[in-house]
């Protein structure tokens, strides 16, 4: 999803208030957070491409109508955690209000490509996982993206490019030679970028699993739970 934000509790408060000139950014930047990861496990749990589409879209719609995030403060915990027991619920209770809202011919809320979100669903690997683990993997996933985006705008643009396949570990795909001649520094200069980048990214990982626990406390659990969830 590209720029894929993680919200924090001050985006959640400021989405909450409609009265601020930052509320339709923040509810946007909410709703592009949290739309793939809910759609996929909408479709787990056996919801057709197009019902699944429309299920996430009027989630969102009643999530903003029924001021939800007014009742979300840091005391419940992960905002993960929520928003996946908020869409249950929703596919739960609301099923039939959401079909109906589709064939009177509903607004759609946040834009998205539902055509590459459901290849994108198609591409992935067949399994027996659960309709919650689903939501994890790619809450995790997504995060990690938000990470590289932002260690990315950080870095040269070239300079990322070689030496970010070093940080997601593609197997040897590139030797500490070529990333030295693509980029035209020594093999040991190579060295001291990637320990450095490495570096940056736990830093970033860690600000961004940050804005979503309740407590500082929480953010080494929730890290060893993310590392967890991309493993398996």
């Amino acid at each position: 999803m590209g720029a894929f934000a993680t919200t924090h509790w001050s985006v959640i408060v400021r989405a909450a208030d409609s009265q601020t000139p930052e509320a339709a950014f923040a509810m946007e930047q909410l709703c592009r957070t949290y739309w793939y990861p809910l759609y996929a496990f909408a479709r787990r749990r056996g919801h057709s491409h197009e019902d699944a589409s429309d299920l996430t879209q009027a989630f969102f719609v009643r999530f903003l109508e029924k001021h939800y995030l007014r009742s979300v403060d840091s005391k419940m915990g992960k905002f993960r955690t929520f928003m996946l027991t908020s869409m249950t619920h929703f596919l739960a209770n609301e099923w039939d209000k959401a079909r109906a809202q589709r064939r009177g011919g509903g607004c759609q809320f946040v834009s998205f490509d539902a055509a590459a979100a459901e290849e994108r669903y198609r591409l992935e690997p067949i399994h027996h996982a659960t309709p919650e683990w689903i939501f994890e993997r790619h809450w995790a996933q997504s995060l990690i993206g938000a990470v590289l985006d932002k260690l990315a705008d950080e870095t040269c643009e070239q300079r990322f490019e070689v030496l970010k396949r070093f940080l997601l570990d593609y197997k040897g795909s590139l030797s500490y030679d070529d990333a030295a001649a693509a980029l035209g520094i020594s093999v040991a200069a190579v060295g001291s970028a990637i320990r450095r980048m490495r570096e940056r990214f736990r830093v970033l990982l860690c600000m961004e699993v940050a804005n979503t626990v309740e407590d500082p406390a929480g953010v080494e659990p929730e890290l060893r739970h993310l590392l967890e969830v991309l493993s398996q």
